[in-house]
C-alpha cells in the first residue's frame, strides 16, 4: 500500500499529523491509523474488489468480503492473513453468535439471495426474495444489499439495490412483514433511497435497525416493528455502510470519509477524509495516487472488541485501513 514517503519516520510523522487535522474541535474520540497494518498482497495475490463488508469473530479474526474467486479474506488480529472460503460477491456482511457458533449473514446482491454461513465455511441457509410480500413480480427484481439479526433470531434483509424495501422475518425464516420504499428525492423521511448499509444498536433496552439511506445521506434509527425513530445525521456523503460498538457507531461514507457518532448520536470524530472529491468513490483510482491514512470509498466498516476500526474500500485493487482508538486522556 501507499505511504507518505520511503523515510519511515518521515511517512509516522506524516500520519500522527494528519490523524490530528481530521479530528473535529470536540475530540471526545481520538483514533490513530496504524500504516500498512494489512498485507496489500495477501497470499501473493492483490486483494481484488472488497466491495463488500467487513466482520470481526470473538476471537478477533476479521473477515473481509470480496468480489474475487477468494471470497472472504479472513486476517488475525494481528492483521496477517489467515485463510479464505465462501462465495464471491457478498456485498453486505454481518456476525452473528449464536449458541451452536459463530455465523456470517451474508447478502448477495448479484445472485438474488441472501445466505448464512459458519465461519468455517459451511453454508446453513440461502434466502431469496419474499414471494409473500406481494412486492416482486420476479427473482431479478431482488438485490439485497445487507441483511442481519437480533439476539432472539429475527432476520432483517435490505433490499438497497431493488425495490427499497426492508423485510422482516422470524427466527426460522418466515415472512413477517415489509417497510419503507422508494422515497422521493432527495428527501423523502420514512422512505429509502437506497437502503444500503444495516446494522442493528444494543445500547438501550430495545435493540434498534441502524440503517444508511444512502442516497438521501443520512444514518437513521427505525424500530423492529418497521418504524422510523430518528434520523441520526443528515448530509453525510454516501453513507455506505454501518456498525455498532460499545459506545460508537461508525459509518463508512462512501465519498471517502468515516464518520464515528458517540452515545447521543452526534459526532464526535471523522477519520480518513478526503479533501479531493476526484478521489472519492473512486473505483478505479491507481494506489500510487492514494495517501495513507486518507480513504477513498470506504464501503465495509466495523469495530473490533477494543473499539478500534477497521474499513474496506470499494476498489478495483482492494483496500483496507485500521484506526487505532486512544483510550490515553
Amino acid at each position: 500500500m501507499a505511504t507518505y514517503s520511503r523515510n519511515p519516520l518521515l511517512s509516522l510523522l506524516v500520519v500522527s499529523v494528519v490523524a490530528s487535522l481530521v479530528m473535529l474541535p470536540k475530540q471526545e474520540a481520538k483514533y490513530t491509523n496504524l500504516p500498512n497494518y494489512f498485507p496489500s498482497k495477501p497470499d501473493n495475490q492483490a486483494i481484488g474488489p472488497a466491495h463488500g463488508g467487513a466482520s470481526v469473530d470473538r476471537a478477533g479474526n476479521i473477515y473481509v468480503s470480496t468480489d474475487t474467486p477468494r471470497g472472504i479474506l479472513v486476517f488475525g488480529k494481528d492483521g496477517k492473513y489467515k485463510r479464505s472460503f465462501g462465495p464471491t460477491q457478498i456485498h453486505g456482511l454481518y456476525l452473528q453468535r449464536e449458541k451452536d457458533g459463530e455465523y456470517l449473514y451474508a447478502a448477495r446482491p448479484n445472485f438474488h439471495e441472501v445466505t448464512k454461513i459458519k465461519t468455517d465455511g459451511t453454508v446453513a441457509w440461502t434466502m431469496g426474495y419474499p414471494t409473500e410480500s406481494g412486492i416482486y413480480t420476479k427473482a431479478e427484481e431482488f438485490a439485497p444489499t445487507n441483511v442481519v439479526a437480533l439476539k432472539d433470531g429475527t432476520i432483517f434483509v435490505a433490499d438497497g439495490y431493488g425495490k427499497n424495501y426492508i423485510h422482516k422475518y422470524d427466527k426460522n425464516r418466515k415472512y413477517i412483514k415489509s417497510f419503507g420504499g422508494q422515497g422521493a428525492m432527495p428527501a423523502e423521511d420514512g422512505k429509502f433511497n437506497r437502503c444500503h448499509g444495516l446494522a442493528v444498536d444494543n445500547r438501550a433496552k430495545k435493540p434498534l435497525l441502524v440503517v444508511c439511506n444512502r442516497e438521501s445521506g443520512r444514518v437513521e434509527h427505525w424500530d423492529t416493528d418497521g418504524n422510523l425513530v430518528k434520523v441520526l445525521q443528515r448530509n453525510l456523503r454516501m453513507p455506505a455502510a454501518v456498525n455498532v460498538g460499545k459506545d460508537y457507531i461508525a459509518i463508512a461514507e462512501l465519498q471517502g470519509r468515516v464518520t464515528i457518532l458517540g452515545k447521543d448520536n452526534s459526532i464526535v470524530a471523522v477519520l480518513a477524509d478526503n479533501p479531493d472529491p476526484s478521489q472519492r468513490a473512486n473505483f478505479g483510482l491507481e494506489p500510487s495516487k492514494w495517501t495513507e491514512g486518507i480513504s477513498n470509498s470506504p464501503h465495509g466498516i466495523t469495530f473490533d472488541k477494543d473499539g478500534n476500526v477497521i474499513v474496506s474500500e470499494w476498489s478495483q485493487y482492494g483496500r483496507l485501513h485500521k484506526f487505532l482508538l486512544n483510550t490515553e486522556p
